[in-house]
Formats: C-alpha cells, sequence, structure tokens
C-alpha cells in the first residue's frame, strides 16, 4: 500500500494520501455525495523508500475516492477597462468542485 500519491486532475497536480479531504475541479457529470471518483492519472507513488514516478504516467496506478459534498467557489470579478476610449466590460465568473475524500492508492 502506497503511503502518498501525485495525482493531476484538472490541469492542477495534488498530493494525496488515504483520509485526505480534496477540493477539485467538478469535470464529470453531476456526481452525489458518497458516489465513487476515480483518479487514473498517477505521476509519481511512494511506499516506504520506494519512489515510482511515471514518464508521464504510472502504469496500473490509480487513486480511489468519493465524493463528500459538490461545492462553488467564490464569485471573480473580471473588470476590462481601455484609458479615455469608453470601453468597460465586466463579467463574472464561479467555479465548481467536488469535496472528495481519498480512500485508497492502488497501485
Amino acid at each position: 500500500m502506497a503511503d502518498y500519491a501525485i495525482i493531476e486532475h484538472g490541469g492542477k497536480q495534488y498530493r494525496v494520501s488515504p483520509g485526505d479531504v480534496l477540493l477539485v475541479e467538478r469535470t464529470a457529470a453531476d456526481l452525489k455525495p458518497g458516489d465513487p471518483m476515480l483518479f487514473d492519472h498517477v505521476v509519481m507513488l511512494s511506499a516506504g523508500d520506494s519512489v515510482r514516478v511515471g514518464s508521464p504516467l504510472v502504469e496500473g496506478a490509480a487513486v480511489r475516492s468519493s465524493v463528500i459534498a459538490a461545492e462553488r467557489g467564490p464569485k471573480l470579478i473580471i473588470f476590462k477597462k481601455k484609458l479615455r476610449k469608453g470601453y468597460r466590460r465586466t463579467n463574472g465568473h464561479r467555479q465548481n468542485y467536488y469535496r472528495v475524500r481519498v480512500e485508497a492508492i492502488e497501485a
């Protein structure tokens, strides 16, 4: 059993161990609390003194987790302006997230 793994999800990398709680980008369809979520883009595995680094991914490795909740991030305001031209644009963005609990690292 691995101590920790480094996974890729949503363009970001996360260092995870069994029992960790993460906030990851919502890339799958609507998942309910308790639904399983599998991360198969494992970049590195560490078990004791041995470390396996993928090129680019570790073969046969996966991280099993379950969804705790679906959340939304803070609202971000995007404001554009061009000086002395009368150009002003306001946009907003709010990212969707899943809060997940890592259950096991399979190697």
